[in-house]
């Protein structure tokens, strides 16, 4: 019994809670992603992401397993693609730019949420200095209202990470097919050859830690530039 006592008390229970914000972070950040896109798709005429039932805030219908846990224990995953057909896409010009549209879709819904999250932190009492750390006055003592607005810092920093991630131009990420939009038929043509080769490529930077500075500093950007849009109105909420 001494044996179990002790590994109880050796648990992190900090640790274990910000895992749970995260992972419900994390549900809540891809299912919106995922059915953006497969909503835009269908607003252009595309409905096949529609007839797949992926037009849903339901996590199980988006979530990878094994991408999922990454994302969760390492902060890098992935989830399950939205089947697009864009030569369906009859309410534009181009099926090239029908992806775009959808690809821009899901980058877009994260700053949206990263802007509703970042108010909601705000008015729980949440600050951010200039460094970009959390700082929560709240009193000494941890109350629901504290673990709120962490579990809003965690979305509103998880979101805004998406959304620069996504804009990466390395296939598979949303980048690169917003990039297409503004490259010749015979550029798009070879980027597409190589397309397969995105994920490697990505790893391998992530790996390197390539992506690293310059990942941090926007996202960072990205995070004090909505905080100073968010902080003056729920100052204006609170009176």
């Amino acid at each position: 019994m001494s044996e179990l006592s002790n590994w109880f008390q050796g648990i992190d229970l900090n640790r274990i809670r910000e895992w749970l914000m995260f992972a419900v972070a994390a549900m809540i950040s891809i299912s919106v992603h995922e059915s953006s896109h497969a909503l835009s798709a269908y607003w252009l005429g595309d409905d096949t992401a529609k007839r797949m039932k992926r037009i849903s805030l339901n996590p199980l219908r988006h979530l990878d397993p094994v991408g999922f846990v990454m994302m969760v224990v390492a902060h890098f995953g992935w989830a399950r693609p939205v089947p697009i057909n864009p030569y369906r896409m009859t309410k534009v010009k181009s099926p090239k730019l029908g992806m775009a549209i959808t690809a821009a879709a899901g980058p877009i819904s994260n700053l949206l949420l990263a802007l509703l999250f970042g108010l909601l932190f705000t008015l729980c009492g949440g600050r951010i200095t200039t460094a970009g750390e959390l700082r929560v006055f709240l009193g000494i003592e941890k109350d629901a209202l504290y673990y709120l607005c962490q579990f809003c810092f965690s979305c509103f920093m998880l979101n805004a990470g998406l959304a620069i991630f996504n804009l990466i131009p390395i296939s598979p990420l949303d980048g690169s097919k917003i990039l297409a939009i503004v490259l010749p038929e015979d550029s798009y043509a070879q980027l597409m050859r190589y397309e397969r080769y995105g994920m490697i490529l990505l790893i391998a930077l992530l790996w390197l830690g390539v992506l690293s500075g310059p990942l941090e500093f926007l996202v960072t950007g990205v995070l004090r530039g909505i905080y100073a849009v968010v902080e003056p109105l729920a100052r204006l909420v609170l009176g």
